[in-house]
């Protein structure tokens, strides 16, 4: 029997199966079809970026391993992520940091971006149907330092507020060309590496400076702010912490972004979900696996994003969330971890939108705590994986593990060449 007879037969089985529980099979795969990804696109290169003036990955982030093959320039980057999103079902954002921008050999300090810097970049979108996703980059630079927006220094402070406010500036200019909200995220590493006694002088300076930055309101672009527990080295303050970031996004009216990486590791970010969406108008995800604290992983199926996927799903928010994804694991094939994490989020979201929810709210309401307990567990053992595989036979990319030796085949022949 072919590979595609047996996953249809498969499939068959599974919509019968769920069809009994009250899930409707058909409607899940053409929710799946609608579901895109924001690809970061600091994966392929190690988050090295195209500045010609670049230094070395700095600002409490940092990435290991030396695996061979890293994307080297703007050409390889745009290839390699053209190779991985071919073993990825549906369609798919693509996420860039500002230290991405076409330059062209010139040399374009951070508050002297442009949108001209990011013209081939909607182009190249466009040609592929892949729409863009934004970041300012406070880290990697001679003025980066320990603070950014809530530095003392009024010289370095305006610095980043004007890179920032340029990169609004960049994130509308594609939102209008691709007609479709740009989705800009804005994170710092500010903070200190031992304890300070100006927490709320450093909290005032950023909160002073976020203001600044969103003075203006544009109609194709969303903003975003996102938190962190530590740096690595401004290990006991940051400034903009997630209580600090809450409370500006829900007075401001502001989306949250939330990184599972972000938190400490008996946090559930899951927990999260239902209470920002009563506040904020949006939320933003960066999903990572967090092995200790922000270590980066490439994302699998663990729990923490199995129940991060299911609490979207059952606050009924599929709509108002944006999923990204945010590691950079430069010690396996680049390629083929682009294409594990991402299919990852997406076997959690087809989990997630399997579930028999219908009953399980009917048995909550009723007081069936048994009931409602039972098949919670029985889903777990439903055949999803059944529906996963369909969803990639339609979509046109490999099943299964059928993609391993495809990406093993492009390493000999393309990244691996590359010194």
């Amino acid at each position: 029997m072919k590979k595609e007879e047996w996953v249809r037969k498969a499939y068959e089985i599974a919509a019968e199966r769920y069809a009994a529980v009250g899930v409707d099979t058909e409607k899940v795969l053409a929710t799946m079809k609608d579901f895109h990804l924001s690809l970061h696109c600091w994966q392929a290169d190690d988050v090295a970026g195209f500045e010609v003036q670049a230094g070395a990955l700095s600002g409490g982030i940092q990435t290991t391993g030396n695996y061979p093959g890293r994307a080297r320039d703007i050409d390889e980057l745009r290839a390699d992520i053209l190779k991985a999103t071919s073993y990825i079902p549906g369609t798919h954002r693509l996420n860039l940091h500002e230290i991405y921008g076409d330059f062209k050999g010139e040399v374009v300090d951070r508050d002297q971006v442009e949108p001209k810097h990011f013209e081939s970049w909607v182009q190249w979108g466009r040609e592929h149907g892949m729409k863009l996703d934004f970041n300012s980059t406070s880290f990697s630079h001679p003025k980066s330092g320990d603070l950014t927006l809530s530095n003392p220094d009024q010289s370095i402070r305006d610095f980043w507020i004007e890179h920032t406010k340029r990169c609004r500036t960049v994130a509308e200019a594609m939102g209008k060309a691709q007609d479709d909200p740009c989705i800009m995220n804005l994170w710092v590493h500010d903070g200190s590496k031992d304890i300070t006694v100006n927490r709320l002088k450093y909290r005032e300076l950023l909160k002073d400076s976020l203001d600044q930055i969103f003075a203006i309101d544009y109609a194709h672009m969303k903003d975003c702010v996102e938190s962190k527990v530590f740096g690595i080295g401004l290990e006991s303050y940051t400034v903009g912490s997630n209580d600090f970031y809450i409370g500006y996004g829900a007075s401001r009216g502001k989306m949250v972004t939330l990184d599972t990486g972000h938190f400490h590791p008996t946090e559930s970010v899951a927990d999260k979900v239902s209470s920002l969406l009563l506040y904020v108008p949006e939320l933003m995800l960066h999903v990572s696996r967090p092995v200790r604290w922000d270590s980066d992983h490439v994302t699998i199926m663990d729990d923490p994003t199995l129940d991060l996927f299911s609490e979207i799903i059952r606050c009924d928010a599929m709509d108002r969330v944006h999923y990204g994804l945010d590691y950079f694991d430069a010690s396996i094939n680049r390629i083929g971890a682009y294409v594990v994490g991402s299919r990852a989020a997406q076997k959690c979201m087809t989990r997630a939108l399997l579930e028999p929810i219908a009953t399980l709210r009917r048995y909550e309401a009723n007081g069936q705590g048994f009931e409602r307990l039972a098949l919670l567990e029985e889903a777990k053992s439903l055949p999803w994986n059944a529906v996963w595989d369909m969803f990639c036979l339609v979509s046109g990319v490999p099943v299964g593990e059928d993609f391993i030796p495809e990406i093993e085949k492009y390493e000999s022949e393309v990244t691996s060449k590359r010194r």
